[in-house]
């Protein structure tokens, strides 16, 4: 996995990008209607979050990744927005959270494994 070891870090960065992108879209949400897009503050962070994910992929790719191997980690979006959503949110993490959480986990060990011997 070395050749792979920074591109699929920068998914991992990506996915914690786009997971903030998604809470600050959340959060402009809820102003709709109440202020001007103009002035949704939240809504345009949002927007700012995902131009900084294309980064993050454009680097990746940059580095050599391939896209078999390091795009699957940006799933891990759905980790990190599960962590926001419980820590900012007070959303609850029940177990199946918990058991899609761990299926990633399994899922993207297994791409990790697999891309070693390829390399």
């Amino acid at each position: 996995m070395s050749s792979q070891f920074y591109p699929i870090l920068m998914n991992i960065l990506a996915g914690v990008f786009g997971a903030l992108g998604q809470y600050a879209y959340k959060r402009g949400s809820q102003q709709l209607g109440q202020l001007p897009i103009v002035q949704n503050y939240s809504l345009w962070v949002g927007m700012l979050l995902f131009c900084v994910v294309m980064v993050f992929f454009v680097a990746a790719y940059k580095m050599g990744g391939r896209m078999s191997v390091v795009y699957p980690f940006y799933a891990t979006t759905f980790i990190w927005g599960a962590l926001i959503g419980h820590y900012i949110e007070s959303e609850p993490i029940n177990f199946h959270v918990i058991g899609g959480t761990l299926l990633i986990v399994a899922g993207l060990a297994w791409i990790a494994q697999g891309a070693e011997r390829i390399s």
